[in-house]
Order: C-alpha cells, then structure tokens, then sequence
C-alpha cells in the first residue's frame, strides 16, 4: 500500500519512459531539427515499438506540446536562478540578469528556443488551457513581477496617455484589467516596449539575422541593455557584467 501523494512503481515507470521519450526527441530536434522528429524515429532510437509509444503519447502535436512547456519551464528556472543570484535589494541587477541569462539559455538551446517561440508547428503554442499555457504564463510572470515591483518601490518613466493613439490606449487598458491591474495601463505601455525590444533583440541573434554585420553581438546586446535600463529609469544603475 502506498503513502498518499507517492507514486507507485508503475506510475514511476510511466514517467520515467516519458522522460526517455522526451529526452530522444530532443536530441533529436537539436541534431537534425524539428523536421526529423517523428515518433516512429524516436521509438526506434530508444527501443520501444511505435504502438507502445503512442500510449505515451498519442500524436507528435502532443509529445511537442508536452516538450515546449518543458523548455518553458526550464528557461523560466534559468531565468529565476540569475534574478536571485542578485542582491535581493538591488532590483536593476536582477532585471539586468534576467535580461542576460534569457539571451544565454537561447544562444545555448537555439533549436528549442525556436520550437518555443518560433512556432514551427502551427498554432501549437496557442493552446487556450493546459501544461503549455500555464507554463507560459509561468515565463512571463518572471518579467512581469519584476517591472511590478519596480513600480511599486520606485515607479519609472510613463508617457502621457492622451499622446497615445486612441485605439492602443484600449488595447492597454484591457491588458491592465487582464493582468489584474498590478499595472495602470501607461506602465503596461513600458512594459510591452521593453519586452519587444528584448525579445527582437535576442531572437534576431539566435537566428542568425544580425551575422551580416557582426561576428559577435555581445557588445551591441549590451547597448540595448543599457536602453533598457534608460527605459525604466535605471540607466544609471546599469553595470556591465
């Protein structure tokens, strides 16, 4: 008899053979791109016959949903590790190191931070409920809960509403509502803007769209860095790291 919340030895097993499943297809995705992975080819690759694989799961959209909110969940992981390996009262560096360590989980998983955010199958990870959406929200909310309390303890720059077009200042006022107001929507604004900036920025470099000009794009990276930290009011607090 188990003790209530323990798995039992089959419930182990199950998860353990989806945990193989899910590490061959990435090995997969990231040796020869999201084209080769099938599951009668990761079935073959860790000996297990394609129907028993499709009790695992029972379609390649599915085995891939499940593997994007891994990779969620992984980055967010990464992502929150830098924040707190900065002083807990210095909320510039945490965002500094948020900022750098999203760049550097992508630029060392650039096949899976396409799969994540690239959407190379159709609408899979714009599913309205399940393990994907909450870990995506899960991502999110690392960025959002630190521009939130940086508005709490010292709020930063925001532009006047009324010089904002008509039809955006809608769009803000409905996302504030559905982000619970933790910000008004001027601050939404700002927030918005810094992550389209950083999320360009960073995807332009994984995928190779800045290599006509630079070899290296740590340098330039930093300048927007320092952009964003201009943004928010912290140009003065941003360091090199």
């Amino acid at each position: 008899m188990t003790a209530a919340g323990s798995a039992t030895r089959r419930e182990r097993i199950r998860d353990a053979t989806a945990r193989e499943i899910k590490d061959a297809a990435r090995t997969m995705l990231v040796t020869d791109g999201i084209e080769a992975l099938t599951l009668r080819a990761i079935a073959r690759e860790i000996d297990l016959t394609a129907p028993a694989l499709y009790r695992y799961f029972d379609s390649r959209e599915a085995l891939i949903l499940a593997m994007v909110a891994d990779f969620y969940d992984e980055l967010t992981e990464h992502i929150r590790a830098a924040g707190d390996a900065a002083p807990t009262d210095d909320i510039a560096a945490q965002m500094l190191a948020a900022c750098r360590a999203l760049r550097e989980w992508a630029l060392d998983h650039r096949q899976e931070f396409g799969l994540v955010f690239a959407n190379p199958v159709a609408n899979l990870t714009h599913v309205p409920e399940g393990p994907v959406h909450e870990a995506g929200w899960r991502f999110g909310a690392v960025f959002l809960e630190l521009v939130v309390r940086l508005w709490n303890q010292q709020g930063f720059p925001v532009p006047d509403l009324a010089t904002v077009d008509p039809s955006l200042r809608v769009e803000l006022g409905r996302c504030a509502t559905e982000m619970d107001s933790v910000l008004p929507p001027e601050a939404v604004l700002v927030y918005l803007e810094a992550w389209t900036r950083l999320y360009g920025a960073v995807t332009m470099e994984v995928f190779g769209h800045l290599h006509f000009a630079l070899d290296d794009s740590s340098a330039m990276f930093e300048r927007q860095l320092a952009d964003l930290a201009e943004l928010f009011g912290l140009r003065a607090a941003y360091q090199q790291p």
